[in-house]
């Protein structure tokens, strides 16, 4: 793994080098506990801006029974259409074939793997938040996927203006 960190608005964030599963396609979970809000945005952004060059997945530690309408009406805005997934429980195979796993807000319910990397989001929970206050969440993690596909050396080729 690299050694070299950025700093991004304060905070240092490792930089992800050359690391990916056998298929040559490196494989990012993102975690959270419902896997109805900030996972779910993030796995939009992350296959929307990824373009296909790695793979994403999310799960929950304890899984909601639908997302949230307003991540869902957030995300809707910029184009990315999340209405389709459902939350659901992170498995041990979603972990074992994780180059890269995020967590947000999971605290000591998120699994932990040795030698898998690991970066934990500090970013507000939408539930129970109205649209016009989940989109500054919504914006923020875009701009932690952005950094995170840099970091992994993947540009981006998908242009969202909002």
């Amino acid at each position: 793994m690299g050694t070299e960190s950025s700093a991004v608005d304060g905070c240092a964030e490792p930089e992800v080098d050359g690391a990916m599963q056998s298929d040559g396609v490196p494989t990012v979970v993102f975690l959270c506990t419902h896997n109805a809000g900030r996972s779910q945005m993030a796995l939009g952004w992350f296959t929307h801006l990824a373009g296909g060059r790695a793979v994403g997945v999310s799960g929950g530690s304890q899984p909601a029974l639908g997302l949230h309408a307003a991540a869902v009406g957030a995300m809707a805005e910029v184009g990315i259409d999340i209405s389709a997934q459902s939350p659901a429980a992170w498995t041990p195979e979603m972990l074992g074939a994780a180059d890269v796993v995020i967590t947000m807000g999971c605290g000591e319910s998120c699994p932990v793997v040795p030698g898998v990397r690991y970066e934990d989001w500090e970013v507000e929970d939408p539930a129970g938040k109205s649209l016009v206050d989940v989109r500054p969440i919504r914006d923020e993690i875009e701009r932690r996927v952005r950094g995170l596909l840099a970091r992994m050396g993947i540009e981006n080729t998908a242009n969202t203006a909002h």
